[in-house]
């Protein structure tokens, strides 16, 4: 046994990890593998590299394969043993999921109704009484039926409901009653065996006689707690617990019916056991949401490297991301996905167009999360997962996976409550530090001090038009005009430090997509054919970004320009050089971006590039129609524009905080004191142990010893003298 079969890992999971040379878990797979494979919520967050892409794929293959194989070899699972009074897991439409406890019932499927009658019922005479709950809102019929109606409540001769509509229903004649309940709305179903009536209340207000039910029926007929819904969820109480409004007087709940009057349902003889439905081709078992396609296309790489030896069942995964053949990814899903991989905006089309349901997802992950709320993703986030059933068909609870690079974010502390279910969390996210390895430096930029900007050039930097305008010439000191001479000069400098320092490969992040645009079109300009550049961000598709990543990997490519997001998900070890153009409004993705320098002990350089003064630029929100594309509304957000003053000097001091650390800023030239204890540094190469070695030690040492071997001679002649003396 490997020891990741010791965590409860699948051997057949353990004979390719064995083959991909991992031996023993890291800490976060320690930790995650065993809660996640238990079913329950998990919120972790760990260090760049540290196996919790590993961790997550692993464990939810083994989740996906077990369910299948549950559903292949015709699952039988435990019922609801001496409990009576419950919904039941037979009789029942097969979109519809019962809890484990039997009291509450879902069904998340946008254009279909799915019935259930409870496993017992009640006949003769006596006057009974439950209640419903509506937990989310939807579309909802509760009442009586017999084990001769239909599912479909009201739709015929043998059942009688009232719906959220205002209308009760009976032989399909639905006439207006009680009007309209929805979500937290409690409904009171009554039954008068005695003067053979139904009525029902609604929020402890009686509602007045609905049906009058035939004496042939009533004499013969068993009559069971039903419930018909579309896309909601209801709790039931039938009396073991206290009721949230006092019983109508002259009936007894349900659960307290004499004995000779209790009958239970022919259907539910079998309760004990029960077969899993299979789901529908377009109906995954897991859905992994990313916020990038790199990230999503790592994760997904992953899962098929996992699920090499699991044949039987196969475990089928689609990659859902923009750039790519939609048609093609359809024609994947139409054959059928257990596991879904995807970006936001390509799976929330699907979803909402109908072409993926939700209704079977028993596993739903957030990678990345902190990531993906920064991108103003939290509505659809949400959207999804009111969607999605939260209890599964085998009666199992949605079970919620969320990946984090840090648990600091305050966002990211209030998902627990609104999503999850008790999670466990698991915080393996040292503190952010600095390795020693890298150097980090800011030159501060102040278009006060240098005046170069009032000279513009034809190889000067194309911006990014927010001042296109504004009056922004030479002699200009307006707040516009020096915001766009550190967009100039930004430029600048991030050319000279290129050139300072012979730099043949780096990273260059840039704040938008446009400006890594002008940034790349700048440097080509300006270098020459010498290097050779690419630009990472999304509206770059997704082959070209692909290419583009493996070629720098490789080393066949000089220079990346990026925004931040785009090299989500991206490994790049021994890189040398990173430059901030600008930098980053979250002071984790300060730590984020320089810790892609100084790797495997090789020395990096970190250069940022900081404005003194505020800088004005594009932030398209959510109120931007066209998310930026051929946007030029230069208002401020504050009146309904698409530009804010972004301030430096205050990023920069909360990272500095945030660090702990005074970030050591350098002079014009750009260059960087070279650091005592490690002698000469050369970026991108292991650090050298010149100037305190052993050679240098006993050359240091030597004129020490000579004097104590002086005075050893001494001290023994002395001694000896004394000696002789005595």
């Amino acid at each position: 046994m490997t020891a990741f079969e010791e965590l409860g890992v699948l051997p057949e999971l353990g004979r390719v990890l064995d083959e991909l040379g991992w031996k023993l878990p890291r800490a976060i797979q320690h930790e995650a593998i065993p809660l996640i494979l238990g079913g329950g919520d998990v919120l972790m967050a760990a260090e760049t590299r540290s196996g919790k892409t590993g961790a997550l794929c692993l464990s939810i293959v083994q989740l996906v394969w077990e369910a299948l194989k549950g559903i292949q070899e015709g699952d039988i699972r435990i019922g609801l043993g001496a409990r009576s009074w419950t919904l039941s897991n037979t009789d029942r439409g097969k979109g519809l999921a019962v809890s484990a406890d039997g009291l509450t019932c879902q069904a998340r499927e946008l254009k279909k109704w799915h019935g259930c009658r409870v496993t017992t019922g009640v006949w003769g005479d006596g006057k009974y009484y439950y209640e419903a709950t509506v937990v989310d809102e939807g579309l909802c019929r509760v009442g009586w039926s017999t084990e001769k109606a239909s599912l479909e409540l009201g739709t015929d001769e043998f059942g009688y409901g009232y719906g959220g509509m205002g209308q009760k229903s009976h032989r399909k004649q639905f006439r207006t009653y009680g009007g309209k309940y929805g979500q937290s709305d409690v409904i009171g179903c009554l039954l008068d065996l005695d003067s053979s009536q139904i009525s029902f209340t609604k929020n402890g207000k009686n509602l007045g006689v609905a049906f009058e039910i035939n004496e042939t029926d009533k004499g013969h007929t068993n009559f069971y707690p039903a419930v018909f819904v579309k896309n909601a969820e209801m709790a039931f109480n039938f009396g073991e617990t206290e009721f949230k409004f006092p019983v109508p007087e002259g009936y007894v709940p349900v659960f307290d019916a004499p004995p000779g009057k209790v009958t239970l349902n022919p259907n539910t003889v079998c309760e004990s056991t029960f077969q899993l439905p299979k789901p529908p081709n377009n109906a995954p078992q897991a859905v992994i949401v990313a916020p990038t396609r790199e990230s999503a296309e790592q994760m997904f790489n992953q899962i098929q490297m996992f699920q090499k030896y699991l044949k039987d069942p196969e475990v089928r995964a689609l990659l859902l991301i923009g750039g790519v053949d939609l048609d093609e990814q359809l024609k994947v899903l139409q054959r059928g996905v257990d596991i879904v991989v995807a970006t936001v905006g390509r799976l929330d089309d699907l979803i909402a167009n109908g072409t993926i349901m939700l209704s079977s997802c028993r596993v739903f992950v957030l990678d990345d999360v902190d990531a993906l709320l920064r991108c103003g993703y939290m509505e659809v986030i949400e959207r999804m997962h009111k969607k999605i059933p939260k209890i599964t068909t085998d009666s199992q609870r949605l079970q919620m996976v969320i990946c984090s690079g840090t648990l600091d974010s305050e966002e990211v502390r209030k998902l627990p409550e609104r999503l999850m279910h008790f999670p466990t969390w698991v915080d393996l996210k040292e503190a952010d530090v600095v390795p020693e390895t890298v150097h980090h430096v800011v030159y501060m930029i102040d278009p006060y001090k240098d005046q170069s900007w009032h000279h513009w050039l034809p190889t000067t930097i194309q911006t990014d038009k927010v001042h296109a305008l504004d009056d922004v010439g030479p002699g200009t000191n307006t707040p516009e005009a020096l915001s766009e001479a550190v967009k100039r000069l930004k430029g600048e400098y991030a050319l000279n430090a290129i050139k300072l320092y012979e730099i043949d490969r780096a990273i260059i992040y840039c704040r938008t997509k446009l400006d890594c645009d002008n940034m790349e079109r700048f440097l080509r300009q300006a270098l020459g054919t010498k290097y050779s550049f690419a630009c990472l961000h999304r509206d770059r598709n997704s082959r070209e970004r692909k290419v583009n990543v493996a070629k720098f990997r490789n080393e066949q490519l000089d220079f990346l320009i990026s925004t931040d997001v785009a090299t989500r998900g991206i490994d790049v070890s021994g890189l040398p050089f990173i430059i901030n153009v600008t930098l980053p409004d979250e002071k984790s993705n300060y730590v984020h971006r320089i810790g892609r320098v100084g790797r495997a002990e090789r020395m990096g350089l970190a250069i940022s590039l900081v404005s003194t003064v505020p800088e004005k630029v594009w932030y398209h929100g959510q109120w931007c129609a066209s998310r930026g594309k051929n946007c030029w509304n230069t208002n401020l957000t504050d009146v309904k524009g698409c530009c804010m003053w972004y301030d430096e000097k205050m990023y920069l001091a909360e990272i500095e905080d945030h660090l702990n650390v005074t970030i050591q800023q350098i002079d014009k030239n750009l260059k960087v004191p070279m650091n005592d204890f490690d002698g000469k540094v050369v970026y991108g190469e292991k650090r050298l142990n010149t100037g305190t070695g052993y050679k240098d030690h006993v050359e240091q040492l030597t004129p020490v010893v000579k004097e104590l071997a002086k005075l050893e001679r001494e001290a023994q002649n002395l001694f000896l003298k004394r000696m002789m003396v005595q």
